[in-house]
């Protein structure tokens, strides 16, 4: 059956045309309910269908068997509730997937894998195409009331239909909404229909559950009592308007780690000036949340501030305690020369939040039997959270994740509702489930849908696979890689040819030839981006069967290969280069260095026992060498066949002023580093050694690298700049490690085009997907690092947890005004040393910026300077535990104790007392 729409719309060019959309009607789509014998099985599509008989919680307000069918507004905000195991045999109606698609990606992605999971019994009933269940927008009809009939529409037909059905006791659909108008027109209508919150309620076998209910009330509207705290936000299409305008900029807020009460906002566009706008205090933070896309004014000049060098953590105060953040916001206001000053705005309204489910620890209230507790995130640029919770007792002293569901003006912290319980905090596995989270790694089991386009085992080369590849089984191949090392991509080989020269080649896993453009493994791989190495744990990018096996170059085995060749005189200088798909067969594995800081594991516990840093070998600059040269190689034939669409890697080269610490460090040492270009200072590197300091130079190597600005991916058509300034080369590409980046999945691909070894596909050769693509990749190769650095952080503190106090000889990278940071080289271990402490006399200090040095009363701290430290596990807070240096020689004069200082303490502590907050003894007078 066919139904058209027509409808005349204006062109850019000015032109009315006539618009005419077919849409075809049919009247065999299933239901999906087994038991239906008048439908085509549910299981004719890939959803696996609602059961025979619902085995769904027992409800006191519907206990007969029944389907759930909520609205889009309810699977928007109720998405944690639908994906509790508990919740099965719901009808997700294609009206409300094709909303949630529009409004919500994660959450259409989440509802999605939900529908997958054949456990769950959820099916997707295109409605939108079912003749009985299709209906047409009235006129003057808005098309959000036109879907909310089409819903109630959809779950008549449904009780109609399964009326029909032969079962003695008949299956009811119930309609969930939270939409009070939707809700009695469907009563009115004969439907039954409940809220959330009133159907969860009803399931008294699963109490729990109604802690995952989020808070439906719009975000901007008031609590019940309390003091407005916050301005309104200015509406969406007010906001659009004053962008255009000029008067409010369009930005991503940043909140700042170390004060709460301070953030930045990036200006998006080519606005140079005003790139970066200050935000500071309670109201002018006005409800963002860090990530969030804002709308910012900015405030009059003589109203501007400098970025504070204050630490500010939010205490836990009573949430109602305002007076005490205003006093926190004096402090912020501290008098500083104009040149100090930096643009400064106040956030009026916000474009899109970019919430997330955060992990965290409960701040269990001190108030008997309360409901109403404060969520820490374990994220400190994100805000406490007000969540109402009965399992207090239960989930105190666990990591938990919550979601925040809005933010009221007269309330101190959003609101938000728990989602789950990860286990306890301080536990490994705990732990390392937060930091993934926290880091945005996926994580999770590879589906059946991307393990389906996984070659067959056993799996051997056939005669069609030698098609375009070399057959190079005859060279001596070998692989070079670290201990332990499963997922091997590269191997090299070397040989005389007969008119004297060098043929050299780097043979590369061809990944790209088990992974096909777009099915649902290749979506898997991008989305991953890349493997993230952990210190206990390896989370892949592609199946194991690929990583470890099919793609790994191991010894002795036939493999697919991606292999790039070279002739070479005896002084290394190319005469030639050719690419070629081939067949090798590595003859011997050898082994490299360990990992920067590699921790030896007891093979009972998997507790850290020791740890040791990286070992360089000439070994490991000659496979560097070689791959480098491959990928410049590489990079120069793909952007030659593709200038528009290749995929290649580039690093900035740093503003001059990122270097004035690296410069006047050296100069303390009677050394002359120059940074005019990347040669220039490699060059002048390697010449500053020093005889009786011979770790010097490679603290001045570890200072460089603080310097350097971010290599990110790009796509040539989308950029001009193309050089890489850390390796000096004008142009470069990821190729060598396909099997861990999906950047080099693409490099291959294009690679392949150019040598006629594979065909094309539209999204290769379209700029605009590729560089969204490299946003992608960009983003999880950070958080990849990110999530590396806090494992290693884990388990260092696990490693000093057993060990005490340790006293270790250590060097200064930096000083700031009140504190020094040193390297410990044993462990590779970084730290700051603070020369205030709360609570005991502040030393004299004198910063000087020129030389660089810290004078703390009458001793003097220089870069580079070599002291003795003890380090220990400070785990005050279980949440943010982290390792506390201080310093054991040079011996620092302890200031003298004033009477003005004895009676600030003894003030605090009157004060402490009042608030009934903690004792202190003062008797250390």
């Amino acid at each position: 059956m066919l139904t058209s729409r027509t409808f005349v719309k204006r062109t850019r060019a000015g032109a009315v045309v006539k618009v005419v959309r077919e849409h075809y009607l049919r009247d065999d789509i299933a239901c999906g309910a087994a038991a239906c014998r008048l439908c085509t099985p549910a299981g004719s599509g890939s959803a696996p269908g609602l059961e025979a008989r619902p085995s769904g919680p027992a409800s006191s307000l519907c206990p007969g068997p029944h389907f759930l069918l909520p609205d889009t507004n309810l699977l928007l905000h109720q998405i944690d509730i639908l994906e509790d195991p508990v919740i099965k045999n719901v009808i997700v109606l294609q009206t409300v997937l094709q909303e949630v698609r529009h409004r919500s990606a994660p959450v259409y992605k989440r509802i999605r894998d939900v529908i997958q999971n054949p456990e769950k019994h959820f099916y997707s009933f295109t409605n939108e195409h079912h003749r009985e269940t299709y209906i047409e927008q009235k006129r003057g009809e808005t098309s959000n009331d036109r879907n909310d009939r089409a819903i109630r529409v959809a779950v008549k037909w449904y009780n109609e239909h399964l009326k029909k059905t032969e079962d003695a006791e008949k299956i009811e659909v119930i309609f969930l909404t939270n939409d009070n108008t939707n809700k009695e027109k469907a009563l009115e209508e004969g439907i039954t229909a409940y809220t959330c919150e009133e159907y969860i309620k009803s399931l008294t076998a699963n109490p729990e559950l109604v802690d995952r209910l989020a808070c439906v009330s719009d975000e901007g509207k008031e609590i019940e009592g309390g003091k407005i705290i916050f301005p309104e936000h200015i509406p969406l299409s007010k906001l659009q308007q004053g962008i255009k305008s000029g008067i409010y900029l369009q930005g991503t807020y940043r909140a700042n780690r170390e004060n709460y009460l301070e953030a930045t906002v990036w200006v998006h566009g080519d606005a140079e000036e005003n790139k970066e706008i200050i935000v500071q205090g309670l109201k002018h933070l006005n409800r963002a949340i860090h990530e969030d896309v804002v709308a910012v004014e900015l405030l009059a000049k003589d109203e501007w501030v400098a970025p504070s060098s204050v630490v500010l953590q939010d205490d836990g105060q009573n949430e109602e305690d305002i007076e005490n953040e205003e006093e926190k916001e004096n402090i912020l206001k501290t008098s500083v020369s104009k040149d100090m000053l930096r643009p400064t705005g106040r956030v009026v309204g916000i474009i899109k939040r970019n919430w997330r489910p955060y992990c965290g620890m409960l701040s269990k209230s001190q108030i008997k039997e309360a409901r109403r507790h404060l969520f820490t995130p374990a994220d400190r640029r994100i805000p406490r959270i007000r969540i109402e919770t009965r399992q207090a007792d239960t989930l105190e002293g666990q990591r938990i994740i919550v979601a925040i569901d809005g933010w009221p003006r007269n309330s101190r912290y959003p609101n938000g509702h728990f989602v789950k319980n990860l286990g306890s905090a301080g536990d490994k596995e705990t732990e390392t489930e937060v930091l993934l989270l926290e880091h945005d790694v996926p994580h999770q089991a590879f589906s059946q849908a991307v393990l389906s386009f996984l070659p067959k085992m056993p799996w051997s080369i056939t005669e069609e696979d030698m098609k375009h590849r070399e057959d190079l089984r005859h060279l001596t191949v070998c692989s070079v890689d670290p201990p332990g090392c499963t997922d091997i991509d590269d191997a090299l080989h070397c040989r005389e040819i007969g008119n004297g020269n060098l043929e050299v080649g780097v043979h590369i896993a061809d990944v790209s030839h088990f992974i096909r453009p777009g099915n649902a493994l290749d979506e898997e791989s991008v989305k991953r981006g890349t493997t993230v190495y952990l210190c206990e744990k390896r989370i892949d990018m592609v199946p194991e069967l690929l990583s470890s096996n099919l793609c790994s170059l191991r010894s002795n085995v036939d493999r697919l290969a991606f292999s790039c060749i070279w002739e070479m005189n005896h002084k290394a200088e190319i005469l030639k280069t050719r690419f070629t798909k081939s067949i090798i067969n590595s003859k011997v594995t050898l082994t490299l260095a360990s990992p920067e800081v590699r921790f030896h594991m007891d093979s009972e516990t998997h507790d850290p026992i020791d740890l040791q840093t990286k070992e360089l070998k000439e070994t490991n600059s000659m496979v560097e060498e070689f791959m480098l040269l491959a990928n410049i190689s590489v990079a120069q034939k793909i952007y030659d066949e593709f200038p528009e669409f290749a995929l290649l890697r580039k690093h900035p080269a740093p503003p001059p002023s990122n270097y004035d610490i690296l410069v006047k460090a050296a100069k303390s040492k009677n050394l002359e580093i120059k940074t005019d270009s990347a040669k220039a200072l490699a060059e002048s590197l390697d010449k500053a050694e020093s005889p009786t300091f011979p770790y010097l130079n490679t603290l001045l190597r570890i200072l460089t690298t603080r310097c350097m600005m971010q290599a990110v991916y790009f796509c040539s058509g989308m950029d001009n700049d193309f050089h890489h300034y850390g390796l000096a080369s004008p142009i470069y590409t990821h190729f060598t490690s396909p099997i861990r980046r999906y950047a080099d999945i693409i490099v291959h691909r294009l690679l392949a085009v150019a040598i006629g070894a594979d065909s094309t596909y539209p999204e290769l050769t379209d700029k605009h997907k590729l560089a969204e693509m490299c946003k992608n990749l960009n983003y999880r190769h950070k958080m990849a690092q990110y999530a590396q650095r806090a494992s290693v952080a884990f388990h260092t503190q696990l490693f000093f947890k057993t060990k005490g106090v340790v006293n270790e000889d250590a060097y200064i990278l930096f000083v700031r005004k009140n504190a020094i940071v040193v390297l410990i080289p044993k462990y590779g271990l970084e730290g700051t040393v603070f020369f205030e402490e709360k609570d005991k006399p502040t030393p004299k200090l004198e910063y000087n910026s020129e030389v660089p040095s810290l004078t703390v009363e009458d001793t003097i701290f220089h870069v580079f300077d070599k002291v003795k430290v003890n380090i220990m596990l400070d785990d005050s807070n279980i949440q943010h535990q982290k390792m506390r240096m201080v310093l054991v020689e040079p011996k620092v004069r302890q200031p003298k104790i004033s009477k003005s200082f004895f009676l600030f303490i003894r003030s605090n502590m009157i004060s402490q007392k009042k608030k009934s907050r903690f004792q202190t003894h003062v008797n250390i007078f």
